[in-house]
């Protein structure tokens, strides 16, 4: 047998070189790490040349690997994918005739229900509960395994895999990866734990008519997080998935299919209405308050910000209101007044990084009928100033939007009496699923929308995005989540067409990040992702869409 060279690695720091036999199995080797035997048990996975592999993958050629921990973010993305298939074959077990649909992420959880026309019961979430726990304690072995495309459609149809069986009349593949537990398969969507022994950690909880499957997080592996409701959030997120069933697409495999049959171009037209009417209804909400003074609106990165707050300008003209927009970025303090984050840099993001004082005098004095003046913020050399003749008044019919990261937290605007605000909240939370058991995460729409706007607008490749990514993460989390219950509004900005089109624009750049970058695994995640979705030209993408804010061409000017 060949030999080959492996070099393995812990915290960017060489631990040995050795030579394995090629086919050498992964786990057969991770004594080379030198870890504890209690650090090693906790490896879900690992990286052969930046490449996020399972623990049963064979070492074919020359690679460097490193260990993936449990307590990161990628072994709980391992460790939460596992647990889904782990809920999957427990529910065929018990119910093998009726579907288990998963939702959206609510907290530190995902929403499942049972597509039986019936409210889930305790009872039978508990069954379910019990079932999962049997397997874990059975200490199962979790399969990796390529069968024949024929083969492939005889299991899924077999198993009552509807989404997943058609989803394969459009990948076409000549084989087709699938991941087992016991007598239950599914398509392959990344890396799993090797047992099901390790899913020890986990809870069903009812919620609404279905339950919530609820998980660790990455920093407390082995302990469940207190849950936090986000009741406005799940109501949007029910609304359109209601619709989804309505129109028949709910998945990767029925949008594909819509494109196949050359009716995309009408979906794309009732996709956009009817996000548009949400626009409206909203701005109608904000006149029947009639003491809103100023609309805060806040959401998280590539949410559509920007257009968001140009489309609901339009329908606030069209009840005969006049919009203003004060950008909270002119309201920065100044590079010397900012305070600094743990490496000792400026934190932009955070809520004293804002003259407040300032923002709430000039938005009283707009109230009460006064003429402001506007401050601006220069950027490269980090100061404020005032720009002459940069004024503001505020007549009758005329009301304020302003759009930020900070909007919907009150100690943004302390002065400013609640009957004078209106927050709302955005979200790109799209209904789509993958197939019956694999979501599309919501945070993976944004990151495709970022890559390709900073590429489309500011010339950054994809691994710059990717880079800076987990920073932007941390910045929501901390600023942007905790207050989203605190909105009047939730508007969803995600278009279910939006993927196919982006891909256009992504896929390209994903390919440019080379394995002998860091940020290889995240972007072969995203491009293995982006190849469930049939293309769409962005030709067909309307003129005011909010995608236009990340491909170009828009109507609004920016």
């Amino acid at each position: 047998m060949a030999q080959i060279k492996v070099t393995f690695i812990n915290n960017s720091k060489v631990i040995s070189e050795t030579t394995v036999e090629a086919g050498t199995l992964v786990y057969r080797v991770l004594g080379n790490f030198k870890l504890s035997p209690e650090d090693t048990d906790n490896i879900v996975g690992v990286k052969i040349n930046n490449e996020i592999c399972s623990l049963e993958k064979r070492i074919q050629y020359t690679a460097k690997i490193e260990p993936i921990m449990l307590a990161t973010k990628e072994g709980s993305a391992i460790y939460k994918r596992s647990l889904c298939l782990l809920l999957a074959a427990a529910a065929h077990r018990l119910y093998p005739k009726t579907r288990l649909l998963v939702g959206h992420s609510l907290g530190y959880g995902y929403y499942y229900n049972l597509d039986d026309g019936k409210e889930d019961t305790q009872e039978v979430i508990d069954a379910m509960q019990a079932e999962m726990r049997k397997i874990v304690d059975l200490d199962l072995e979790i399969k990796t395994s390529r069968i024949a495309y024929e083969e492939a459609t005889e299991l899924f149809d077999r198993l009552g895999l509807v989404e997943t069986r058609k989803q394969l009349e459009y990948l076409s593949l000549p084989s087709v990866k699938i991941n087992t537990i016991g007598e239950f398969s599914d398509m392959y969507f990344g890396p799993m734990v090797q047992h099901t022994g390790i899913l020890k950690t986990f809870e069903l909880k009812k919620y609404g008519e279905g339950f919530l499957l609820r998980f660790p997080s990455h920093a407390t592996p082995n302990k469940l997080p207190e849950f936090k409701d986000e009741p406005k959030l799940f109501e949007v997120y029910q609304k359109y998935k209601n619709w989804g069933r309505r129109m028949n697409v709910t998945s990767a495999a029925s949008l594909n299919e819509l494109i196949s049959q050359r009716k995309i171009n009408d979906f794309i037209d009732i996709t956009e209405i009817f996000q548009q009417k949400n626009f409206s209804k909203i701005a109608s909400q904000i006149i029947e308050r009639k003491t809103v003074r100023v609309v805060l609106i806040a959401g998280p990165s590539s949410s559509g910000k920007t257009t968001s707050a140009k489309k609901l300008a339009l329908e606030l003209q069209a009840l005969g209101y006049t919009p203003k927009v004060i950008s909270l970025d002119c309201y920065y303090a100044g590079a010397d007044k900012t305070p600094l984050d743990e490496n000792g840099q400026p934190d932009f993001e955070c809520l004293e990084a804002l003259n407040i004082d300032l923002l709430n005098q000039n938005l009283m004095d707009l109230f009460e009928g006064k003429e402001i003046k506007l401050p601006s913020y220069d950027f490269h050399t980090g100061t404020s100033y005032f720009e002459e003749g940069n004024t503001m008044t505020l007549g009758k019919n005329e009301i304020l939007i302003m759009e930020g990261i900070h909007g919907l937290n009150d100690k943004l605007t302390p002065k400013v009496p609640a009957e004078y605000k209106f927050k709302i909240y955005l979200s790109a939370l799209t209904q789509l699923n993958l197939n019956d058991h694999n979501r599309v995460s919501t945070s993976d729409n944004r990151l495709i929308r970022r890559i390709v706007r900073d590429n489309n607008f500011r010339g950054k490749p994809a691994e710059g995005t990717i880079q800076m990514w987990p920073s932007v993460r941390k910045g929501e989390e901390l600023h942007i989540f905790p207050f989203q219950n605190n909105a009047d509004a939730v508007l969803n900005t995600a278009l279910d067409y939006e993927l196919s089109v982006l891909r256009v624009y992504a896929a390209p750049l994903l390919r440019q990040v080379n394995p002998t970058m860091p940020e290889y695994a995240e972007a072969r995640r995203l491009l293995s992702f982006l190849e469930n979705f049939t293309t769409v030209s962005p030709e067909a993408v309307p003129p005011r869409s909010i995608i236009r804010e990340f491909i170009g061409g828009s109507a609004f000017k920016y």
